[in-house]
């Protein structure tokens, strides 16, 4: 057994205790004060403190409230969603994380204790009924059936089995990860046990609290690797370009609504993802999902069926293969070893009355024509054979008069690629190992002689065809198993393309957006399945990447193979001409998980150009899986996964976007979740990504616009020593802005996935470009009404004035300032720039409101027509008539802080908006469109020469 320790008294213990403190993963809930001085000490929220006081300085009373309440909702808002993840987490966390325990310490008899009280060394007693893990454990005694989908996501139940006791891996010191097999991890569900009879089922703790592998997945989501993502970096560097000289213009050019502008497109976003069954934990990602240039996918279950069909089998006899049969359960297969082996060398387990166990597993099972009786525990097989025969009863597996009952299991270790059993048929005084697996490891643990010499030309015809081969191998005499054990023969199961696969990586390779498969499935079942799928087109070669270690003095080497032709190797020369159409020099490569080892462990420098035309990967542990995406990411990929949350958990997690098709409690570590079991929700949340991120573009330039145009109709202002007024602002920031920076967001996404993607960064060319003249339009047209106002014949200084109850108007001297208008804001510059300022607003939406390709159009929004009508129509009333013997002797407006105009200025300022419009459309349209770039696609766009994938000569 793996060197263990354990407490040899009770001060070792308190020691123990006092180092490890309690056993317990503690997700406290913040209490509501707390949450708040996180959340009000925000830079942005500090800023808007400040801008409040200010303006209560300045007597702007009015605007300065209605911030603070929407800056009180935007907070409340906020409160309340983290309070509520906190306590969902909370509530996950705490249910059954506090359990009473058998446990046994230095040597003593069995005391009960509370799961918080266990330390590493303990050894505690797993109940016959099951319990939910409150640590990290390692059977050192007994086996269990454990549900892990909490972490794994996969839901069917494992099999852990104990320690060894003999042989090298008994004396090698225990590894959480060599001996996945061997854990129970906190979390899990621990289903049944099965033991000796009057043996008890223990284990060993290893891990307490948060270290165990649930406190660090629950780290993992109250800590998330932040997303790096240049759109936030650069908002930050953008609105430092704003901030201006004064400091009312510095709270001008930071908008109160800024925060919750640039969410509602995201918001909008996950909506309309939850109502087509895409579920997602991370908003912030829709974003980053619109950046997707490369998207990996698993097979099994992924882009094929999860179940498989009994193709066939094939045994092996004198060195060479039967032919083909498709019925195992005939009369004269029924009592093989062929049979025997598949009916018992697996992990199945009889739950509540129903078998429950792997889907291959499954079908192996029911094809054999055996009977599984339920679990009991098992006796030691030195018995008599009629006390074997009462022993066994519950775990025999009984087929007319013949009955094998299992002794021992070694469960599948997707590290080993093969599981195997130890086994006694009833009345045998012998026990036998039947082993089952991938075949290239079942045949190198097998008896050479025993081999067909035809194994590899008979595995090749059936991974090409896309089967999935399993091989069995049988020990009579037990020595030591797994080693010189006889080939059975091979099981062909056939898995079938999912209806929606092709469709989809058609629609993806369209959009220019690279796919490639990452499975654990044998390579060339891999290759069939990427070209029956179009992942892999009928005109383009995939070349096997294939290397050995080194071994006798000999090197580490790499060989390059054609599929096509395996006995054709590919010649030392440059893989792409630059003369040569594409469809000419298309080609793919593809490689095992142990070529892949291999490279990255002896030619490293390889791996980033391997990876830039790597398609397939056959074979992938699960770490390899995770390690390839991080290759994929370092060569400025933006990568997606898409999993079905067994093995693929470790490169969910780490992707920039993680889709995850399994709806278990393991999706909680993946972004997004799809109700539906098939890839079509990929291109469908690319799609909504890419609309959300042009929308956080568009919203982000129409409110730096926003800002830019009030501080300039300020600064205008200002040079006649005059102001926006209250209510004017209020006007613009809540009845105009607030309304279209909504409106903006609710456009869906476009219908199609197209070759374009929207840009990453506003520190951009086209984008800077777009905006600088944007302002430049703005400020041309509000200094032409400035200037044109002060033209006009009836124009006069505008002084300060006061309305008597008889409404006549007395007029006073310039230098002479009332209570009613002390700041000069109703004057006809003021009135001027707030119609032009107003319209501008409304321009610059439109403008920026882009449709087509990432967004649907406004106009196709119906949602958008009544809002656009309440934004255009309370600043047509504003232009409202007058009586034209009011001009001459103006007098204060039924509006507040307007003053009146002559109908003819206010026809002046109508074609001043329009052809401000007009030049703005045209500005954006024609002279200032952003060129999106094609999704990078660097396997057809880059040159790879073979003679840089060659290793140098030793």
């Amino acid at each position: 057994m793996p060197f263990m320790c354990f407490p040899k008294n009770e001060t070792l213990f308190l020691n123990r205790r006092l180092f490890f403190e309690e056993n317990e993963i503690a997700v406290k809930v913040p209490s509501l004060f707390m949450l708040l001085i996180k959340e009000v000490l925000n830079p942005f929220y500090v800023f808007q403190l400040f801008s409040v006081i200010l303006w209560s300085a300045e007597d702007y009373y009015y605007y300065a409230t209605a911030i603070v309440i929407m800056s009180v909702i935007s907070i409340a808002t906020s409160l309340y969603t983290i309070k509520k993840q906190y306590v969902m987490l909370h509530d996950m966390v705490a249910s059954h994380s506090v359990v009473r325990v058998s446990v046994c310490r230095g040597g003593k008899d069995i005391q009960e204790a509370m799961s918080t009280e266990l330390v590493p060394g303990d050894v505690v007693i797993i109940p016959a009924n099951g319990i939910i893990m409150p640590c990290d454990a390692v059977l050192i005694q007994g086996t269990c059936i454990v549900n892990e989908s909490m972490l794994t996501g996969e839901s069917i139940p494992v099999t852990k089995t104990s320690l060894p006791s003999v042989g090298a891996e008994a004396a090698s010191s225990y590894d959480i990860e060599e001996h996945k097999r061997h854990t129970l991890f906190c979390g899990t569900h621990v289903i049944q046990t099965r033991f000796y009879t009057g043996e008890l089922v223990k284990a060993v703790v290893v891990r307490t609290g948060f270290s165990t592998e649930k406190g660090q997945l629950v780290c993992s989501i109250l800590y998330p690797k932040p997303t790096d993502f240049k759109l936030y970096r650069d908002a930050y560097l953008f609105l430092l370009c704003l901030v201006g000289v004064s400091l009312d213009i510095i709270t001008i050019t930071v908008p109160p609504a800024l925060p919750a502008a640039m969410t509602a497109g995201i918001v909008y976003a996950q909506r309309r993802l939850k109502r087509v069954g895409i579920f997602c934990i991370s908003p912030q990602r829709i974003n980053v999902c619109g950046q997707l240039n490369l998207v990996c996918f698993d097979k099994t279950g992924t882009l094929t069926e999860d179940g498989l069909d009994l193709w066939g089998i094939q045994r092996a006899k004198d060195g060479s293969f039967s032919p083909p049969e498709s019925d195992p359960a005939k009369d004269s297969l029924v009592n093989s070893g062929f049979v025997a082996c598949m009916a018992t060398c697996h992990s199945l387990t009889r739950i509540d009355g129903e078998l429950s166990g792997d889907p291959l597993d499954l079908k192996m099972f029911s094809a054999t024509g055996w009977v599984r009786s339920s679990d009991q525990c098992l006796q030691a097989c030195m018995l008599s054979h009629s006390q074997l025969v009462l022993e066994l009863r519950g775990t025999a597996f009984i087929v007319l008069a013949e009955a094998i009952g299992v002794v021992r299991q070694f469960p599948f270790s997707s590290a080993l690629q093969r599981m195997s059993v130890v086994v006694r048929r009833l009345g045998d005084k012998h026990m036998q190992a039947y082993l089952k697996g991938a075949p290239e490891m079942v045949a190198s643990l097998c008896k050479q002689h025993t081999v067909p010499l035809s194994f590899a030309e008979t595995m090749e015809t059936y991974t090409r065809k896309g089967f999935r081969v399993i091989a069995l191998a049988h020990l009579y005499h037990l020595d030591l198993i797994e080693t010189n054990m006889e080939f059975l023969g091979l099981i062909v199961m056939q898995n079938k393309i999912k209806q929606e696969t092709a469709g989809v990586l058609h629609e993806l390779r369209q959009a220019n957006i690279r796919t490639l498969m990452v499975t654990g499935d044998n390579m060339l079942t891999a290759i069939s399945v990427a070209r029956d799928c179009g992942m892999v087109l009928a005109f383009e070669k995939v070349i096997i990447a294939d290397a050995a270690p080194p071994k006798d003095l000999q090197p580490a080497s790499i060989t390059w193979q054609y599929t096509e032709n395996p006995t054709e190797t590919v010649k030392d020369k440059g893989m792409c001409n630059e003369q040569q159409p594409p469809q000419e020099q298309s080609y793919h490569f593809a490689m095992s998980g142990r070529a892949f080892a291999v490279i990255t462990e002896y030619f490293p420098q390889l791996i980033p150009k391997l990876a830039l035309r790597g398609t397939v990967f056959g074979r992938m542990a699960p770490d390899q899986k995770t390690q390839l995406v991080e290759i994929l990411q370092s060569i400025d990929y933006t990568v997606g996964m898409c999993g079905d949350g067994a093995n693929d958990c470790g490169a969910l997690k780490r992707a920039h976007s993680g889709i995850s098709l399994s709806e278990l409690e393991a999706s909680v570590a993946s972004p997004f979740t799809s109700s539906t079991s098939n890839i079509s929700c990929v291109p469908i949340l690319i799609r909504e990504g890419r609309a959300a991120l042009i929308t956080s573009f568009c919203v982000f330039k129409f409110m730096a616009l926003y800002s830019i145009i009030q501080y300039l109709s300020v600064t205008l202002l200002y040079s006649i020593l005059s102001n926006l007024g209250d209510f004017q602002f209020l006007f613009i920031d809540i009845a105009i802005i607030l309304i279209i920076a909504f409106t903006m967001s609710l456009n869906p996404a476009w219908k199609e996935l197209v070759r374009r993607c929207p840009p990453s960064s506003l520190i951009s060319g086209p984008l800077l470009f777009s905006v600088l003249t944007q302002i430049l339009t703005c400020l041309v047209f509000q200094v032409l009404a400035f200037l044109l106002v002060q033209q006009q014949s009836w124009y006069e200084i505008w002084t300060p004035h006061a309305c008597n109850i008889s409404g006549s108007s007395l007029p006073l001297s310039p230098n002479v300032t009332t209570p009613h208008n002390h700041k000069n804001i109703k004057n006809y510059e003021n009135t001027t720039l707030f119609y032009v300022s107003s319209f501008q607003y409304l321009a610059v939406a439109i403008v920026f409101s882009k449709g087509k390709p990432f967004r649907q159009p406004s106009y196709k929004n119906c949602k958008t027509y009544p809002i656009l009508f309440l934004e255009v129509n309370p600043v047509l009333l504003l232009l409202h008539e007058v009586d034209e013997n009011r001009v001459r002797s103006p007098r204060c407006s039924a509006s507040p802080q307007i003053v009146c105009v002559p109908h003819d200025w206010r026809i002046t300022l109508v074609i001043i908006v329009i052809v401000n419009v007009a030049v703005s459309f045209m500005l954006e349209v024609h002279i200032a469109p952003y060129k999106f770039p094609d999704t990078a696609l660097h396997c057809l766009n880059q040159k790879t020469d073979l003679h840089a994938l060659t290793p140098p000569p030793p």
